[in-house]
């Protein structure tokens, strides 16, 4: 059985190139993943346009076995193009390693590498292999920019350092020796780039059409500035603050969030988030000086005297309410059985908590480059070109439960 077929871009020696991934393939108890290509040749292409010319004329390759190959065949060239969470620039790896250990240097590093090692592995590049299996640090790169954080943290990420200096040219070297372009029909690349410049023609109109619509009724103003004006009533709404609910089997929990500059900040402080069995029992600590992160918050004196005079009305709206119970047995049982709208809300929500603790381990679990991120985001994200992920889904759906476990470990019951 299969996952999905997915383009991806890769920055080599000489230039960047495209090709397929198949980042999961079952066929029975066996697991594994696979690229473009047949026996030991690795096939890549200069641009799109050559790698659709390929696929609709060429069946001499390892993949047309997948049983969603079918779908790939018919995909429009556009659909080809990698998205940007699929661009691996492998030259660029020795200037990430140089650069400072940020959340985001960490993370496109650690995507970079892990899919040199992909390549290494499917491959049977002896070079490639011998270099991961030579640096267990590069490992700590999953962990987030955490992990480099205070002097042992300097340490490894120098140590890091080190290894992409003594090491990736031969890395980068061995893969570039794999790759292989094969010729391709002159006529079919020609109709593809048609193709290609043809989507790009409709983006631009529908970007014009968007500009287009900007254009508002004086109406439609009167009724937004009736709008506005409720939402100035709406006292949560004034303040920028949220009341969320959390439910998790029977426990039911309270809290605060908010975001600034789309960071989200929860009633807590240092990563711990504060929760409460009833609102009552939220609204009576809210009444009392505390020390916590939502204190600053320029408006978060309104909330203290609305709580301390009770006049606070604890509502959490539905958008604000988190439903985990069920998900890990839905997710489990497969795609049909989960709710997307409870899972993206969970999902929300585990990634906020994630922030707030400056954890990058939700980001990392849910990468589409790992099986449970894979299986999220083809339920979060439908298309009608991909194909279902197969049975069994036990190690996502552990996957998944390990995630709330993450979340519970944050709460403190108050």
């Amino acid at each position: 059985m299969a996952g999905d077929i997915v383009p991806i871009e890769l920055g080599l020696t000489d230039g960047d190139v495209v090709t397929l991934w198949v980042p999961q393939w079952r066929e029975g108890d066996d697991e594994w993943q696979a690229f473009l290509g047949r026996d030991e040749d690795f096939f890549v292409f200069d641009g799109v346009a050559e790698l659709a010319a390929f696929i609709r004329n060429d069946d001499d390759h390892d993949l047309v076995e997948h049983p969603a190959w079918h779908v790939v065949k018919a995909l429009s060239a556009a659909e080809l193009e990698p998205d940007d969470e699929h661009l691996f620039d492998l030259v660029g790896v020795p200037e990430l390693a140089a650069g400072t250990p940020d959340a985001l240097t960490v993370a496109e590093l650690d995507d970079v590498l892990s899919m040199a090692r992909n390549l290494g592995d499917a491959c049977e590049l002896d070079v490639v292999i011998d270099f991961f299996d030579s640096h267990p640090e590069l490992g700590k790169l999953s962990l987030g920019h955490a992990a480099f954080t205070g002097s042992s943290g300097a340490k490894t990420w120098t140590e890091i350092g080190k290894a992409i200096v003594d090491g990736w040219d031969a890395v980068l070297d061995a893969i570039d020796e794999a790759v292989t372009t094969p010729d391709v029909d002159e006529s079919a690349v020609a109709l593809a780039e048609a193709e290609l410049l043809a989507a790009d023609e409709n983006d631009v109109e529908a970007d014009d059409a968007a500009d287009d619509s900007d254009d508002v009724d004086p109406l439609d103003e009167d009724d937004d500035e009736e709008d506005d004006s409720e939402d100035e009533d709406d006292f949560w709404t004034h303040v920028g603050i949220d009341p969320i609910k959390i439910i998790n089997g029977r426990d039911e929990f309270y809290t605060l969030r908010c975001y600034l500059d789309d960071v989200p900040i929860f009633l807590g402080k240092d990563g711990t988030i504060y929760a409460f069995r009833t609102a009552r029992a939220l609204a009576r600590y809210l009444a009392d000086p505390h020390d916590h992160e939502l204190a600053e918050i320029s408006t978060y004196p309104e909330i203290a005297t609305a709580a301390t005079d009770g006049s606070l009305d604890i509502t959490v709206i539905d958008d604000n309410t988190y439903l985990l119970t069920g998900l890990v047995e839905d997710l489990a049982s497969g795609p049909k059985h989960v709710d997307s709208e409870q899972l993206d809300l969970a999902v929300e929500l585990l990634n906020d908590a994630a922030d707030f603790a400056d954890d990058d381990s939700v980001e990392n679990a849910l990468a589409k480059t790992t099986p449970l991120g894979w299986y999220v985001s083809y339920l979060l994200n439908p298309d009608p070109n991909r194909l279902a992920p197969s049975a069994p889904h036990d190690a996502e759906a552990t996957a998944f439960r390990d995630l709330i476990h993450e979340l519970e470990g944050r709460l403190r019951i108050m």
